[in-house]
């Protein structure tokens, strides 16, 4: 046990240092980038159901299971798709998307939600087409304090209005609280599980907290690691609801 929680934690410092594999964009005709446009394809079907599924929230049961790679591809695939696309890292505590799209962490989410500048003056444009990051900024004492406040309120009701796309990519369920507090500002939720991490009990409790928390569970991304390793694109990615079917 005690392997893999610094085995995990390893993996989590070098995914905040390097940022994740933007695979669908670097190799979009690679067949892990089609399981991405697999997946975004179900979220779709699934928001059918929906009033409307404009704001996704991406989230795990524990860290280091892929929910920032998941998505970070998957906003990547709605923006190839001619979607205007807005990513904002709520992870105040283990940010990555500065890293992903390499660029600066100096403001950001925190400073719209302290009010030392509006969302427009932080959102920052990307190589990708059609996609805006707005990275989390300056790490808080008081993340869900501020991501409770009226403040990422009036966020999410501004990226609205400008974006057709907003993805979410949030904290982990089990570790922090900071994401029931966002389920109110979300349409629908998708779980990232790792096939050789997640524990069916942790995953079991993570949906029992965002129906607590009467979230919109669209459905569940199952990480599946290759014989091949961490280096290149060696995942799977399987979409479901309810269980999980894996593609290798």
């Amino acid at each position: 046990m005690l392997k893999k929680i610094v085995h995990r934690n390893k993996e989590d410092q070098e995914t905040q240092r390097n940022g994740v594999m933007l695979v669908t964009f670097a190799e979009p005709k690679h067949v892990v980038s089609e399981q991405f446009r697999t997946v975004r394809t179900n979220i779709e079907f699934a928001g059918a159901a929906l009033d409307r599924c404009q704001v996704v929230m991406f989230t795990s049961s524990a860290m280091s299971e892929g929910k920032s790679t998941v998505s970070a591809n998957v906003a990547v695939t709605w923006a190839q798709a001619e979607k205007k696309v807005l990513l904002i890292d709520c992870d105040l505590r283990r940010p990555t998307v500065h890293a992903t799209f390499r660029t600066l962490n100096l403001e950001g989410l925190t400073t719209v939600l302290t009010g030392k500048l509006p969302a427009e003056d932080v959102v920052e444009k990307t190589f990708v087409n059609n996609m805006d990051i707005v990275t989390s900024g300056p790490i808080p004492p008081n993340p869900s304090e501020l991501l409770n406040s009226k403040r990422m309120s009036e966020l999410i009701t501004w990226a609205r209005g400008k974006y057709d796309i907003v993805v979410l990519d949030a904290p982990p369920v089990l570790a922090v609280s900071d994401v029931q507090v966002l389920i109110s500002q979300t349409d629908g939720v998708i779980i990232v599980a790792n096939l050789n991490k997640t524990l069916k009990g942790d995953l079991r409790r993570t949906v029992e907290v965002l129906k607590l928390g009467k979230a919109k569970i669209l459905g569940a991304v199952e990480r599946v690691k290759s014989k091949h390793g961490d280096r290149g694109y060696g995942y799977g990615y399987g979409y479901g609801y309810g269980y999980t079917s894996s593609s290798k």
